[in-house]
């Protein structure tokens, strides 16, 4: 591609775990600015920059290595000391960093002149210890005392926050380095003399403690990365994951970043091995346990690495709430929105400890255990997680639907709240048809196909579980819910259905992408499908690089916006989906398509949260959303929620079997998968186009256990 699109402005950004480096380019991190180094939501650094004598360093290159490592080459601008100027150019300085828990950084200089030279090399550290919260706003407030402390003796520099009982401690060690430091003036400082082609090197270690919990570097310096513990543990996640090739080479671009893109997401699991994760919803802001981000990327994960659906489930039940919370919009049988861990959530000036602000997180845990079920055949795993799973439909029933009409609905409670509570989670999602704010309660559509989709396969659990008459009474109250939605959403004049019921129970007739969601839960008549797809279909809602959030014919609609109008990956690989189920393939490869090809537009086919939804010309390109998550895991995932799409994706085993119903598009006519696992099989299946046509091979495992099955709605093997 001759262009490509950076997102945001320019920045070196890492992470592992819940830490995160975002810095210029140049390895530097100005003050004030939203960059620094951020561990469990607090900024450990909030200032960091590297002199020779008081002079600043010029950039040649900076760049990542791998999620968790980045390298900087700067050389100097010239300057001058009591042995007379260096010219410009003449040293090289290396800036290394690997992140896990804490930092390791490796400062390596190079003199290429002619002549020794001697300065001073001097460190500006700076942390402020502020809430990721108050530094995205841009409103922060002290709370409490920093001290600073340095011992000469161990080349160690403390610096402590305290607020109250709140604790947070940067240490700075100095290691292996080829000359003492000495700290003066907030700056640590070695004095360099090099000789012509003389080196010198110092290991700076950042170690973070939270309260009483000390989160050591990695102890390699970066010339070890790859046999250091991230890189091993990697290697060994790669290995278990689903690998593709395919001829065309945007999707497998997209395809190999994504897989990048979710090794950076995961969080690890205390208490448990380096196989087990939860996925975090996205870099830099969005680092953290989310109920509905972790299981949707859960959903999108089953064929590449289902088990990112066992630490989601095993987490975010552990922390279903058992109680009405106004505060935390919590109630009983509720799965969490966000659990924050800085000062704000400490303190309980943010009600994210956790918050359960969310509509839909309840009723996905549900489709995710299922989901991981047909992955896995564990049905011990079921049965453990099934008092977990009672209780979210107990609240579906009692909760979700808050004045008995049969609709799941959303009002915040909470004085700090979030008025919309979908996965269209910013205030200014919802708008009429007028492109006014809608008043709530709100039912929004993709909510009430959730439920049914989620009563479906609750259903079969029970039936796996020899619990006949609790399966019997779902499906009754799957069917009762298709009629009534049917009858209360559906606009039979324009032929699609309303964006959401108001506060007063009327249909909103806005034309947006939520209704696409319906086709992948499978709560629309066949007869009526095609009608739903047309109309997002539609210019004004299909942009050429994907289904747009809301109509360009709304008087709300800006390209630009988070949310009305702009367009998200995830979000047409729902509809996508969707479009297969009900046979219609083409359109869904045409969704397909143009998501992977916006995604070779952008840097390293590294898909962003969201983009702009202006309408596709020759002439134009994806143009970025400023402050979009990269790497984000719903945008990473749409990658994989396509290639279950294209397959016909329908594990089943607890039976042994794999169904499929591939159908290639004619922009990927042949496709490898290696190492696709259902339970304890593995396969390595090729998949090619002879004609419309779709053949595939079993390279690798037993083929009676690969069967042909349609996708579907009214055929496939899910219900």
């Amino acid at each position: 591609m001759a262009l490509e699109v950076s997102v945001g402005p320019p920045r070196l950004s890492i992470n592992q775990g819940y830490g995160i480096l975002i810095t210029e380019v140049d390895g530097s991190i100005p003050w004030p600015t939203d960059k620094g180094f951020y561990h469990s939501d607090t900024r450990m650094i909030s200032a960091w920059t590297i002199y020779a004598d008081g002079q600043n360093w010029n950039l040649l290159n900076g760049g990542g290595l791998s999620y968790y490592a980045a390298r900087i080459f700067l050389t100097n601008k010239q300057f001058e000391t009591s042995g007379g100027v260096v010219p410009d150019g003449t040293l090289a300085l290396t800036v290394s960093r690997s992140i896990d828990g804490g930092i390791h950084e490796d400062l390596d200089l190079v003199n290429y002149g002619s002549n020794t030279v001697s300065f001073n090399l001097e460190l500006v550290i700076r942390s402020d210890f502020a809430d990721i919260f108050e530094v995205k706003s841009g409103k922060f407030i002290r709370r409490g005392a920093i001290t600073t402390e340095w011992s000469s003796k161990q080349g160690r520099l403390r610096t402590r926050y305290r607020n109250q009982n709140f604790r947070r401690d940067l240490t700075v060690d100095l290691k292996n380095a080829d000359s003492p430091a000495v700290y003066s003036n907030g700056r640590i400082s070695f004095h360099i003399e090099l000789p012509p082609g003389g080196a010198w090197h110092a290991c700076v270690l950042y170690i973070v403690t939270e309260q009483d919990v000390t989160l050591h570097p990695p102890g390699d310096c970066i010339a070890l990365q790859g046999e250091s513990v991230m890189g091993k543990r990697l290697d060994l996640w790669r290995a278990t994951v689903l690998k593709i090739d395919t001829p065309n080479e945007d999707f497998r671009r997209f395809y190999d970043q994504s897989l990048a893109d979710m090794a950076a997401l995961r969080l690890p699991i205390e208490g448990t091995d380096h196989f087990e994760f939860v996925p975090a919803a996205g870099v830099p802001w969005f680092v953290a346990l989310f109920g509905r981000d972790s299981l949707i990327v859960s959903l999108q994960n089953a064929m590449v690495y289902p088990n990112f659906a066992r630490g989601a489930l095993d987490v975010l039940g552990k922390l279903q709430a058992r109680k009405v919370d106004d505060f935390h919009d919590a109630e009983p049988g509720k799965i969490l929105h966000e659990l924050r861990r800085g000062e704000l959530a400490y303190f309980k000036l943010i009600p994210h400890t956790p918050y359960y602000g969310t509509a839909d997180a309840t009723i996905l845990y549900l489709m995710v255990l299922h989901n991981l079920w047909r992955c896995v055949g564990d049905l011990d795993m079921v049965k453990g997680l099934m008092p977990i799973a009672e209780r979210c439909l107990k609240w579906i029933d009692d909760y979700g639907d808050r004045d008995n009409d049969g609709f799941q609905e959303w009002q915040t409670r909470s004085s700090a709240g979030y008025e919309n509570q979908d996965w269209k989670d910013s205030g200014e999602a919802f708008v009429d048809p007028k492109g006014e704010q809608i008043k709530g309660p709100k039912a929004a559509c993709e909510l009430q196909g959730y439920v049914y989709d989620a009563w479906l396969r609750m259903a079969q659990i029970y039936d796996s579980l020899g619990k006949k008459a609790k399966a019997k009474n779902l499906r009754a109250k799957a069917n009762a819910l298709f009629h009534h939605f049917n009858e209360v959403f559906w606009d039979e004049r324009s032929g699609f259905y309303a964006y959401c019921l108001d506060g007063d129970k009327k249909p909103i007739m806005t034309v947006a992408s939520n209704p696409g969601h319906l086709l992948w839960s499978g709560i629309v008549p066949v007869d009526r499908a095609e009608r739903v797809v047309r109309r997002l279909m539609a210019d004004d809602m299909n942009s050429g690089w994907g289904i747009r959030t809301l109509s360009s014919l709304n008087p709300a609609y800006n390209p630009y916006s988070y949310q009305r109008g702009s367009v998200w990956p995830h979000d047409n690989a729902f509809i996508a989906h969707g479009f297969r189920r009900y046979g219609f393939t083409k359109e869904a490869h045409q969704i397909a398509g143009d998501i992977t090809n916006a995604a070779s537009y952008f840097a390293l086919s590294q898909m962003p949260e969201l983009y702009a939804g202006i309408q596709r010309e020759p002439q134009n390109f994806p143009v970025q959303y400023l402050g979009a998550n990269v790497p984000q895991g719903w945008a990473a995932g749409s990658c994989f929620q396509f290639l279950q799409m294209i397959l016909g994706f329908q594990p089943d085993a607890s039976q042994g079997v794999l169904y499929l119903d591939p159908a290639l598009p004619d922009w990927m006519p042949d496709l490898t998968l290696c190492d696709l696992r259902l339970d304890d099989q593995i396969f390595d299946i090729r998949f090619w186009r002879d004609g419309p046509t779709t053949r595939w091979e079993v390279i690798r495992g037993d083929p009676t256990r690969v069967m042909q099955h349609s996708f579907t709605v009214a055929t496939d093997r899910w219900t």
